[in-house]
C-alpha cells in the first residue's frame, strides 16, 4: 500500500517526519512511503538517516502552509504545497492515504476539495482516541472539523465511530454516548436534546448521555459532540496529563525519602507515561471523507509518525470507508 505522507508539517518537520517515515517502512513490510515536501531538504534529511534504499519515494512540493495561516487562502494560494499535492496523490491514485501533522483545517480542506465525502456523508468528523482507566480506549469525535453542528451530523459521527470501533478496536456492537452535562435525557442543550431521539430510534447500541466523567471512565466506547467542545476536551485532557506528570516528577525529586519512593515506583510512572502519551496512538484519522487521511498532533515526534502510518495502513486494510457507506446506506438519515 502507498501512503502520502507531508515531509513539512508539524513543529518538528521534516527530521521527526522523515525519522518516522523511516521506522514504519522498516516495521510495517507491507507500505511504500511517498515523502512530500522540497525535494532537495527531504532528500538531505533521507540520507542523515541512511534511508535511500528503502521503499520510499521523494515527490517535490515548493510551498508550505504554515501552521498560523488560514486554511481557505492557503490552499487557493499555494497550490504546490506538500499538504496539497499529498490529496492530489490520493486523487490521481498514487496514494491510498495521506499522513500530516500540519495544519488540521488546511488538510481536511484539501481532503474535500480533491476526494470530496463519503456517499451519506453530511460532514466529517476528526476522531481523537483517548485511553480510559478500564484498560481500554474511548473514541470521542468531533475533535475539531466542525465548530457547528447539527443534529444530524451527530448521529452521523455515532455511526462513523461505531465503525471505527468494530473494525479498528475490534470492539463488537459498540457502547455509544452523547457528551452533555448530565445523564438524563432532558439534560443538555438545543442541539443534544434533538440529537438523542435520533441515537435512540436507531440501531446503533446508544446508551444514554455521557457525562465528561465519562470520557475517561469506560463507561463509553464513543462519545459523540460537536467539535468545539470536542476540541476543548481534548487540549484540556492533554495539557492536564502533561501537567500531573510535570508535577509528579519535580514532587518526587524534592526529598531523598521521595526519590526512594519515585525509584521504586518507576514500573507504575512508566506505565502511566504510556497510557496518556499521545505518540503511542499516532494520529486522529479524519472520519467521512472519500480517502484516507490521519491527522497527527502538531508537535508530533518520530514514534507518532510511525504509529500515525501505522493508523493509515490499518484504515485501508480494513476498508473502513466502504463500511461506513454501508452504515449511512442502512440507517436512513433524518436532516433534523
Amino acid at each position: 500500500m502507498q501512503i502520502a505522507v507531508d515531509a513539512m508539517g508539524g513543529d518538528h518537520a521534516p527530521e521527526a517526519i522523515v525519522a518516522g517515515v523511516i521506522d514504519a517502512v522498516r516495521e510495517l513490510k507491507d507500505v511504500e512511503i511517498i515523502l512530500v515536501g522540497r525535494k532537495e531538504i527531504v532528500q538531505e534529511e533521507l540520507k542523515k538517516h541512511k534511508g535511500q534504499h528503502l521503499p520510499i519515494i521523494v515527490e517535490d512540493a515548493s510551498e508550505v502552509i504554515e501552521m498560523d495561516e488560514s486554511p481557505a487562502l492557503a490552499l487557493k494560494t499555494k497550490k504546490d504545497s506538500s499538504i496539497m499535492v499529498c490529496a492530489k496523490l490520493v486523487k490521481e491514485k498514487r496514494a491510498q492515504a495521506v499522513v500530516s501533522a500540519g495544519n488540521t483545517g488546511a488538510v481536511m480542506g484539501s481532503m474535500l476539495m480533491n476526494m470530496g465525502r463519503l456517499k451519506g456523508v453530511l460532514r466529517p468528523a476528526i476522531v481523537a482516541i483517548i485511553p480510559n482507566f478500564s484498560g481500554g480506549v474511548t473514541l470521542l469525535l468531533d475533535v475539531g472539523a466542525n465548530v457547528d453542528c447539527k443534529p444530524v451530523s451527530l448521529f452521523q459521527f455515532a455511526l462513523m465511530g461505531q465503525v471505527y470501533a468494530n473494525y479498528i478496536f475490534g470492539i463488537n456492537n459498540p457502547r455509544i454516548g452523547l457528551l452533555s452535562i448530565g445523564e438524563e435525557e432532558s439534560k443538555g442543550n438545543e442541539l443534544t436534546a434533538s440529537a438523542f431521539p435520533l441515537l435512540k430510534t436507531s440501531s446503533l447500541n446508544f446508551c444514554g448521555n455521557a457525562e465528561g466523567r465519562d470520557i475517561v471512565n469506560g463507561k463509553f466506547d464513543v462519545i459523540v459532540c460537536d467539535g468545539f467542545v470536542g476540541n476543548v476536551v481534548l487540549k484540556f485532557g492533554e495539557n492536564l496529563a502533561e501537567g500531573i506528570a510535570s508535577f509528579l516528577r519535580k514532587e518526587l525529586m524534592s526529598t531523598f525519602i521521595l526519590r526512594l519512593g519515585a525509584f521504586l515506583s518507576m514500573p507504575a510512572f512508566r506505565k502511566f507515561k504510556k497510557l496518556v502519551d499521545y505518540s503511542e496512538y499516532g494520529g486522529a484519522p479524519l472520519l467521512g471523507v472519500n480517502g484516507v487521511s490521519i491527522i497527527c498532533h502538531g508537535s508530533s515526534s518520530a514514534k507518532a509518525i510511525k504509529n500515525g502510518i501505522r493508523v493509515a495502513s490499518e484504515f485501508i486494510r480494513h476498508d473502513v470507508n466502504k463500511h461506513i457507506e454501508e452504515m449511512m446506506e442502512k440507517e436512513a438519515v433524518r436532516p433534523v
